[in-house]
């Protein structure tokens, strides 16, 4: 991507880069290399996909979708980290970037019901190695660098709104209520690289489909078009709490 190109579009400029101490080359090397491996990380989730989410009734879930990152959101994410929490970054390079970054390969899991989270994790975590001590720490020095070793990378995580009922077991995940954002978090190592997992409902992936259509992009600073996304996402929350007493009324009946 040219300089240019990239700055507008992701409202960058140089003075950024000082920021996050990285050069425009060293960034050119990363796409390179990243555009060099493309094909490896879509064979790496295809061949994750087959394995172990095929048969969507024995992993407990309705329906699943997956990507690669875009090598540009890549490029733009290494800035934003290198600015955010440089000390963490600060060793990142064309070299080892897919140590750090868990995201490059990106795989969605969906419920018809909220409740429904348990089948999927339980299932999830009995296929892989789930040991603390493998959780990472440091993303450079605790990367494993055998690919045949396939574990949790991080504890199971929650993510979910203040008011919402509660439904996730502290025993079995960290729980993070952080406003609006509503999913299931795995970070798994598969084949060499790390795989981030997310579970949502039906309606949590329709309302996050659209506020980052609409509001995550140029718009993201219009307070109006955050405020409809707040509502459209209490309205998902809704639809999702009926949801489920639909279920529970059947089920009486």
């Amino acid at each position: 991507m040219e300089k240019q190109e990239f700055f507008e579009k992701y409202n960058l400029s140089e003075s950024d880069l000082s920021e996050a101490d990285i050069s425009f080359e060293e960034l050119e090397l990363i796409e390179k290399d990243y555009r060099k491996n493309e094909q490896l990380l879509r064979d790496c989730v295809k061949s994750f996909i087959d394995e172990y989410l095929y048969d969507t009734e024995k992993a407990g879930i309705h329906s699943y979708r997956y990507r690669i990152k875009e090598t540009d959101h890549l490029l733009e994410k290494v800035v934003r980290k290198r600015k955010e929490n440089h000390k963490k970054f600060e060793k990142l390079d064309y070299t080892n970037y897919h140590k750090f970054m868990t995201d490059l390969i990106g795989v969605r899991v969906f419920f018809l019901y909220r409740e429904d989270w348990i089948y999927f994790h339980r299932y999830i975590v009995s296929q892989f190695e789930n040991n603390p001590e493998l959780y990472i720490k440091n993303r450079l020095e605790d990367f494993d660098e055998n690919p045949e070793h396939y574990y949790l990378a991080e504890r199971p995580r929650a993510y979910k709104r203040a008011g919402d009922s509660k439904i996730y077991d502290e025993n079995e995940l960290e729980i993070v209520s952080d406003g609006i954002y509503r999913s299931l978090h795995y970070i798994v190592k598969y084949k060499g690289y790390y795989i981030e997992i997310q579970g949502r409902t039906l309606f949590e992936e329709g309302w996050g489909e659209i506020d980052h259509d609409i509001v995550y992009k140029e718009t993201e600073d219009d307070e109006m078009l955050k405020d409809y996304s707040k509502m459209l996402n209490r309205l998902s929350g809704l639809a999702d709490e009926m949801s489920s007493y639909f279920r529970r009324m059947k089920q009486q009946h």
